[in-house]
């Protein structure tokens, strides 16, 4: 029976009908109970668990979501770094597509995160669901809540164009090692002060009981705004055909 509800949704994702792919899923859920599910969920590709998931995240429940085992829904949700689907676009889906999985129940959360920080790309993939959150994740690392306690002095002085970045990570270079530097740090919030089933929920329980993979994340956000720094700093190309790099007078001279 697995291998032919397999078969079947297989079928349907292929000609694009997720939602009847979806569908199918769930009357076998219905009609063989959710043990019956979990046991075709585990069997399925994870790009068709992927195709799944990502239709129904938290806006739009699916039974699916709801009993998708950890370790396959890791194995599927690595996959959606390769769609090469625009960041405006990646990024909401990424971040509402894991909160589906990681946030239906109070334990999920740690569960999803242990199979994730287990897996080559886990910390890549957590910087791309805290992307637009990289302040709150570093002010949680270094002053243990997500707002830091402002500098008003600093904050009015006249600032360049790559201010907040380059600032932050000269900023954070300085002093004590990284992990030396969370670790002297108390967060001073529970989790119940910060239960939105989002970003903010995730980041607490990676500070609390992922410690070693938290500061590989921080590492990675703060490689992330060294190289957003770097190229900020770069010259614009001069003006010339969109997509045509301008070539030097002896290159030109070798390409002829």
């Amino acid at each position: 029976m697995t291998q032919l509800v397999i078969k079947e949704t297989r079928e349907l994702i292929l000609a694009g009908e997720i939602a009847q792919a979806e569908a199918h899923l769930v009357v076998v859920a219905e009609q063989e109970g959710d043990h019956a599910l979990v046991e075709v969920l585990d069997e399925m590709a994870p790009k068709d668990v992927l195709a799944v998931i990502r239709e129904f995240d938290a806006s739009k429940e699916s039974v699916v979501n709801l009993l998708v085992s950890p370790e396959q829904f890791v194995q599927a949700i690595v996959l959606e770094r390769q769609y090469g689907e625009p960041i405006e676009k990646y990024v909401p889906r990424l971040r509402n597509t894991m909160n589906a999985v990681m946030h239906r129940n109070p334990a999920s959360c740690a569960e999803v995160l242990d199979c994730l920080v287990e897996h080559d790309d886990g910390v890549r993939v957590l910087a791309d669901y805290f992307t637009d959150h990289y302040d709150a994740l570093l002010a949680l690392a270094y002053h243990g809540v997500f707002e830091a306690e402002i500098d008003l002095e600093k904050a009015f002085a006249p600032k360049s164009a790559i201010t907040w970045d380059a600032e932050r990570v000269d900023e954070l270079d300085q002093g004590l090692e990284i992990g030396d530097a969370i670790e002297m740090v108390r967060v001073r919030m529970s989790r119940s002060e910060v239960a939105d089933a989002d970003w903010m929920e995730t980041a607490w329980v990676l500070r609390h009981e992922f410690s070693d993979t938290f500061e590989l994340l921080i590492i990675e956000i703060q490689d992330r705004l060294h190289r957003a720094a770097e190229a900020a700093k770069m010259p614009l190309p001069e003006s010339g055909e969109p997509g045509v790099p301008k070539l030097d007078e002896d290159d030109e001279e070798s390409a002829i």
